[in-house]
């Protein structure tokens, strides 16, 4: 299915109606992580009961943040035992991080569609999941095939709902784990993102906050089917009354 299929009308961040029999019930992996901490921020100020699985303690506190903190490779076993409305991946690491191409693809990949598969067999009938735009498991660039085949293997799991969010270059603070050529490219997309208009706007940098607002809009949907959202999408979710 084609980038952009379809625009929400109704996007943006919102507290959960107060008309819904009980608050949407989620589980977040990459809480932690740029897109993820943001999003968590806009969940909890709604009416969102949210279980994080973490690596490590967050610090967060709230009465409706439950964390669960254990190593990546029981997190399946944790979603499967929790009823949820809705699964939610904001995780991914850099090949810097990461160390080596199977590792990034273990947690780029793998976790993330083992986490899905649990949370899918206790019940979620939702995802929404931050991948990259050009991902494609086509792709003879390393990084693009591992996210196309993160985004093809959530297409197999059948949620009813499957929202995909492909940005360009995030921009915010991510700490010290940038690349140079990261660092670089975010200097400079003030500039760049000035020419990249019409098509090439899939490419230009975008704030995460603005990926953050256009994912928890997205919980907040129910018609059926896949959606893959590039720059345009997002910002027009995130901007939606």
């Amino acid at each position: 299915m084609s980038s952009d299929r379809r625009l929400s009308t109704c996007g943006g961040w919102r507290p959960i109606p107060s008309r819904e029999a009980a608050p949407l019930r989620l589980v977040l992996i990459g809480a932690t992580g740029l897109v993820g901490s943001l999003l968590a921020d806009r969940l909890l100020a709604g009416e969102a009961v949210v279980h994080a699985l973490v690596r490590r303690p967050s610090g967060r506190t709230h009465e409706r943040w439950h964390e669960h903190v254990a190593p990546s490779a029981d997190w399946p076993g944790l979603a499967a035992g929790l009823a949820v409305d809705a699964a939610v991946s904001a995780l991914g690491t850099t090949m810097r991080s990461a160390g080596s191409q199977a590792a990034f693809r273990a947690v780029d990949l793998e976790t993330v569609v083992a986490f899905a598969a649990a949370a899918r067999w206790a019940g979620a009938r939702r995802m929404v999941t931050v991948s990259s735009v050009g991902a494609d498991p086509g792709s003879r660039n390393f990084y693009l095939r591992t996210k196309g085949e993160m985004e093809r293997a959530l297409e197999g799991l059948g949620f009813d709902r499957l929202d995909v969010l492909r940005p360009g270059l995030l921009r915010g603070k991510r700490g010290g784990e940038r690349r140079l050529g990261e660092r670089i490219g975010i200097a400079l997309s003030p500039v760049v993102n000035l020419v990249l208009r019409g098509r090439l706007d899939r490419f230009a940098a975008i704030d995460a906050e603005i990926v953050a607002e256009a994912a928890a809009g997205l919980l907040r949907r129910s018609e059926p089917g896949t959606y893959r959202h590039e720059n345009r999408s997002i910002r027009a979710l995130a901007d939606a009354d």
